[in-house]
């Protein structure tokens, strides 16, 4: 590997970390590091002198992942159901964001509210707050002035704060609270599902069309310990289920997997104050390839959809 070679390479989790909070999915994220990383390496072989390789590639895949995020979301407009991020295992060697130390910031309930944010206000939060890049240098990037770069800034912070939950959790306490969920989760446990719950708390699931999911978030404690036991009840019809304990997005979670050791969903919880405030469930199986091979959907008759 020639020094160039080795720079680039050293350079794709910085990509990769920018890029997947912009868009947030795997696969959009890849195709932003591969072209980013394919432009400085060109730049470097054709000899252009480049101060800064990490600000390079941050510019050229905070750019291309603003692009790719206007075409975005015609896409998204026509889902079938909710949309929610692809989910990363963070607990696994391979996770290309296992470095980082902010975690919180690529949590899928932060990533559904920068969705909520245009790509402009998006990649102002992020380069700021996130990766504490100078309002001047964020201007050059998104070719704005430094002006409008801090209104950008102060709309979008005030948006992200006003939702975000005001009473962090240990992460200790996640853990022993995950416990006690997915014991109960799996046991059928209503009561002891709703002690666990928050009042106000918000199941959503993500289908795309293609596996089923709630068309439509679940709200309240007593909804959503029931839809819980309803599937803790369908699982134990589905042969050879397996589930294991992971760390999605920086928070508790689980995988599920058929027979044959296909991947059929991945749930995560959100836990604030005390309470599990929110529950993500993924079962697009377009959503879960880059986590292994995911199962069909298959009709309650049997019949694969994939």
């Amino acid at each position: 590997m020639t020094e160039h070679e080795q720079q680039v390479d050293e350079l794709r989790p910085v990509a990769f970390e920018v890029a997947y909070r912009m868009l947030g999915t795997v696969s959009d994220a890849e195709d932003i590091v591969q072209e980013t990383l394919l432009k400085l390496h060109r730049a470097l072989a054709n000899g252009e002198q480049i101060d800064s390789p990490r600000g390079f590639v941050a510019t050229v895949s905070t750019r291309l992942s603003i692009d790719e995020l206007r075409s975005a979301r015609a896409r998204r407009e026509q889902y079938v159901g909710e949309w929610l991020p692809e989910p990363i295992i963070t607990d696994s060697t391979g996770d290309p964001l296992q470095h980082t130390e902010m975690l919180d910031t690529i949590s899928l309930a932060m990533l559904v509210l920068l969705e909520s944010l245009s790509p402009e206000q998006r990649a102002v939060l992020l380069l700021r707050d996130v990766f504490d890049y100078g309002y001047d240098e964020i201007a050059a990037i998104i070719d704005k002035s430094e002006d409008n770069v801090r209104q950008l800034a102060a709309r979008a912070r005030r948006y992200v704060e006003q939702r975000r939950p005001r009473f962090q959790t240990t992460r200790e306490q996640q853990q022993e609270l995950a416990d006690r969920f997915f014991a109960a989760a799996e046991q059928g446990d209503l009561a002891g599902l709703e002690a666990l719950l928050a009042a106000d708390v918000k199941l959503t699931g993500d289908g795309g069309g293609k596996a089923m999911a709630p068309q439509r978030p679940l709200r309240g404690r007593a909804r959503v310990a029931r839809t819980l036991t309803n599937w803790s009840r369908a699982g134990r019809q589905i042969p050879g289920l397996t589930l294991r304990r992971v760390e999605v997005n920086g928070s508790p979670g689980m995988l599920s997997f058929d027979a044959q050791q296909q991947l059929i969903g991945v749930l995560a919880l959100e836990i604030a104050n005390g309470q599990i405030t929110a529950i993500h469930s993924i079962n697009n199986p377009d959503k879960l390839a880059h986590l292994g091979q995911a199962a069909p959907w298959r009709s309650p008759s049997g019949e694969s959809k994939r």
